[in-house]
């Protein structure tokens, strides 16, 4: 239910990898908050399930399937958007891949080439074709998931830990080229959060125990924590907060 600080009714929002975990929860409390949410993954099953959830719920979403790794398929979804709702007020690049976990020297090319295409490329151009609209209608609100490896890089995960640095640079570089259109750009930066793509994290329980203990409250996050940050960016409430990062580690804002 939307609420007076909060409501998003007659916005349409975009979430990317919404199918599950951190992108779902994020994609189901905007369409509380009256959004009208595109629910975007790579497998449009996926991404139909969660729309239908929202919509029994007394929301409003669709699902697109995307990859955007693949230029092409953001091409389609941009244009999906432009014929279908001509605007854009809220876009969310959650979609994310980690491909390799192990070290550093032993990172291939073809998962380097992977992590860069969605982490960075994917998150620009998503960046690109949203702010366009966005500048065409007024204004926005991107918010970027990037993580606690962009600070700190995670053990074993070295290349994402790199594109995920990158994340945060490219959101302040948009955040202050885009502020004069009313674009809003921030990054939620998780900490250690129970979802299926940190599998390889809590199956390792040596490698579990070494990151949770260096989380103050010494816990792990779930997905849901992560969506009311995320609601808060896009919201007219911080609508003078831009170029920021916000850490949501462990279930504790910095």
């Amino acid at each position: 239910m939307a609420t007076q600080l909060f409501d998003l009714t007659g916005k349409v929002a975009l979430v990317s990898g919404a199918s599950r975990g951190i992108g779902e929860e994020i994609a189901k409390l905007l369409a509380e908050q009256g959004a009208h949410v595109i629910v975007s993954s790579r497998k449009i099953d996926d991404c139909t399930a969660v729309a239908d959830e929202i919509c029994k719920a007394g929301g409003s979403a669709e699902a697109f399937a995307c990859n955007v790794g693949t230029m092409n398929q953001i091409a389609e979804l941009f244009a999906h958007i432009r014929k279908t709702h001509g605007k854009l007020h809220i876009c969310v690049n959650n979609a994310a891949t980690n491909p390799y976990f192990g070290h550093v020297l032993d990172t291939d090319l073809g998962a380097y080439n992977k992590t860069v295409e969605v982490n960075i490329r994917g998150y620009f151009f998503m960046s690109i074709e949203a702010g366009k609209l966005m500048r065409e209608h007024g204004g926005g609100a991107i918010v970027n998931t990037a993580s606690i490896s962009a600070l700190q890089p995670g053990p074993m995960q070295g290349i994402y830990s790199i594109t995920k640095a990158a994340v945060v640079n490219m959101t302040k570089v948009f955040a202050k080229e885009c502020a004069p259109f009313g674009i809003r750009c921030n990054a939620l930066l998780p900490g250690l959060t129970k979802t299926k793509f940190a599998g390889a994290l809590f199956s390792n329980e040596d490698i579990y125990q070494m990151a949770v203990q260096a989380i103050p409250m010494a816990r792990h996050a779930e997905p849901s924590e992560m969506a009311g940050t995320v609601l808060y960016l896009v919201s007219d409430a911080s609508s003078y907060t831009t170029g920021e990062c916000i850490t949501v580690d462990g279930g504790i804002t910095i």
